[in-house]
């Protein structure tokens, strides 16, 4: 035969080696248990099931979730081997929606956004009085990522015994924000109450006592304390975000020391969205407002605001004018 005098009908096929269409439909996993994330390894994720710390999982991603961030805090669906045996591998095949995230950039020129820790209800702003000397700029951009993140923040002042506490929490009179001391020789009669039944992280650069204070809220937490280096900045003592369970009820979220904080995702109306007393009035403001009042913006709504209205107008403008200072 020539070529021309084949047919289709001619091609020969081997049996059993066809190949099978490739589909898209993906199990929908309806047996799928739930679980919190509680820590970050080298592409492994450590979860409680159902919440309940005393049910570990080590669990891997899903190939059909592909490069799908999960952090610390977030809550995934997750099937397979959910013995929490050594050498057990279970997978996660969901990450449901945050209710609330802890983002920062690395600095205020990187488009970049990475997110800390997602769920959290509270954010325990940790900071020394001294040895390292407090920084108000440091605070300021913590209440920031907190109003945007839809967190609760909260100031937390430790070493109360090299420094009062009173003159730096003064300068935050005008925000409403609760602040707690947690010096060595201070009770937690106050602050552990604050944590029970509630997802807090804790932010605070090196050094400010942030794992002592973890171990005292856990005691069998087991996290490392260090000291701080002679040029007054804090070797960093953790080196991973982990979520640990509160006696009662509740997880704290300890996270490494940080050395800046970058806010280049957030936007002029995502802090003053956070004060529900100015959100309404900022609605009149001209496109692209910046809400600094004159001279930047001479046309900012918040000028018309008396009384009391005004000291938190001020407080907000403080924090804004922080959106164009250095990171720290």
């Amino acid at each position: 035969m020539k070529a021309a005098d084949y047919d289709e009908s001619d091609v020969r096929v081997r049996p059993g080696k066809g190949s099978r269409p490739r589909t898209k439909n993906r199990p929908d996993h309806a047996d799928a248990a739930e679980a919190m994330v509680v820590t970050v390894d080298r592409g492994r994720w450590g979860c409680a099931l159902d919440g309940d710390p005393d049910r570990h999982v080590t669990a891997m991603r899903a190939r059909e979730l592909g490069r799908t961030p999960i952090v610390v805090g977030d809550e995934v669906d997750i099937v397979g081997d959910l013995s929490g045996r050594t050498d057990t591998l279970a997978r996660i095949v969901r990450r449901k929606d945050r209710r609330t995230v802890l983002r920062r950039t690395a600095d205020d020129t990187d488009p970049t956004e990475r997110v800390v820790v997602a769920n959290a209800d509270q954010l325990l702003i940790v900071v020394a009085l001294a040895d390292p000397p407090p920084r108000t700029g440091f605070v300021e951009r913590a209440l920031i990522a907190a109003y945007a993140g839809g967190l609760t923040p909260i100031l937390c002042l430790t070493k109360s015994d090299l420094a009062p506490p009173e003159p730096f929490a003064a300068q935050f009179v005008d925000l409403d924000l609760i602040v707690l001391t947690a010096g060595r020789e201070d009770p937690l009669d106050v602050v552990a109450p604050m944590l029970q039944g509630h997802v807090t992280v804790l932010l605070g650069h090196s050094g400010v006592g942030k794992s002592t204070l973890v171990n005292r809220l856990v005691p069998d937490a087991d996290r490392a304390t260090g000291s701080v280096t002679g040029v007054g900045k804090g070797r960093h003592t953790s080196t991973q975000s982990i979520a640990l369970p509160l006696r009662g009820s509740g997880w704290v979220i300890d996270t490494p020391g940080i050395r800046s904080f970058g806010l280049a995702h957030i936007a002029p109306d995502d802090v003053v969205q956070a004060f529900s007393d100015l959100a309404e009035a900022v609605q009149d403001c001209p496109r692209g407002c910046g809400h600094m009042g004159p001279p930047a913006d001479p046309e900012c709504a918040l000028d018309e605001l008396t009384g009391p209205a005004a000291a938190r107008v001020a407080a907000a403008r403080r924090l804004l004018a922080t959106l164009n200072e250095p990171a720290y």
